[in-house]
C-alpha cells in the first residue's frame, strides 16, 4: 500500500539534499553541461522549480502542463537564471507543493498527469521524489546512483520493472541484485534473460542513465528497452 505521508517526508529530506549540494555551485556552473543531452545544470534546476508546480496542478485538478511546448518553453526561459534565482524558485515551489499536499483530500482518487497517463493521488508524492533523486544525480555534483537511499532503489526498479511489463518488445526479463528480484519484459512461464547486478546499476539501466555494461546477462544479450 502507498504511504503518500511517508512519501512526502523522504522526498522533504531529498529536496533538502539537492538544495543544499546545489547551494555549493555558482552563476558559472548554471551554464554546465549537465548528464542529461542537451540540458544544462540550469535546465535541470528549472525543470524541477516547474514540474512542482505541474504537479500541484495535478493535485487541484488541473492539466499538469498547459502544453508540452509551454513546459519546454518555460525551461529554456529559467534555464539561465542566477544560481540564487533557481534555488529560491526550487524551494519554493517545493513549498507549494508541500502545501498542495497538506489539504486535506481522497488520495486514493485518480489523477491524470502528462500525455494521458493516470495514477492514483497517493503516487504523486513518490512521483516527485523520484524526480529529485534522478536529477539530483543527472546535475553530475557530486550524487551519484550509488548515494540514493535504499528504500528508494527498492521502489524505483519496482516501479520502472512494472513499466516495462507486458511490452511486447522487450523479452521477459528476471532482474536481480542478489538478494531480491523483479520481473519486467513480455509475459512468460519462464523468464527468458536473467540480468544481474548491484541495484544502483540495474536502475541506471532501466532509467537509461547507465548503459548496463556491468550487469550480468544469461540467456541472451542486455535487452533494449524503450524509452521512458
Amino acid at each position: 500500500m502507498i504511504d503518500h505521508g511517508h512519501d512526502l517526508v523522504s522526498l522533504h529530506d531529498a529536496t533538502e539534499r539537492l538544495l543544499s549540494a546545489a547551494a555549493e555551485l555558482d552563476d558559472a556552473a548554471v551554464a554546465r553541461p549537465s548528464r542529461l543531452p542537451g540540458w544544462t545544470l540550469g535546465h535541470v534546476l528549472a525543470h524541477l522549480a516547474r514540474n512542482a508546480d505541474a504537479l500541484v496542478n495535478v493535485l487541484e485538478g488541473r492539466p499538469m502542463y498547459a502544453s508540452g511546448d509551454a513546459r519546454d518553453a518555460d525551461i529554456e526561459r529559467d534555464a539561465p537564471r542566477p544560481l540564487e534565482v533557481h534555488l529560491s524558485d526550487v524551494r519554493e515551489s517545493a513549498a507549494r507543493l508541500r502545501a498542495a499536499s497538506a489539504v486535506p483530500a481522497d488520495w486514493s482518487r485518480t489523477v491524470e498527469l502528462r500525455n494521458g497517463v493516470t495514477d492514483s493521488a497517493a503516487r504523486v508524492p513518490f512521483r516527485r521524489w523520484v524526480e529529485v533523486e534522478l536529477h539530483h544525480v543527472d546535475l553530475g555534483i557530486g550524487y551519484e546512483l550509488e548515494d540514493l537511499p535504499t528504500e528508494f532503489l527498492e521502489r524505483e526498479i519496482a516501479f520502472l520493472a512494472e513499466r516495462f511489463a507486458g511490452r511486447a518488445d522487450v523479452p521477459g526479463t528476471r532482474l536481480t541484485d542478489g538478494t531480491r528480484a523483479w520481473s519486467t519484459g513480455r509475459e512468460a512461464e519462464q523468464p527468458e534473460i536473467t540480468v544481474t547486478g548491484p541495484a544502483p546499476d540495474l536502475l541506471g539501466w532501466l532509467s537509461g542513465r547507465r548503459d548496463g555494461s556491468t550487469l550480468t546477462v544469461e540467456g541472451g544479450p542486455l535487452p533494449a528497452l524503450p524509452p521512458l
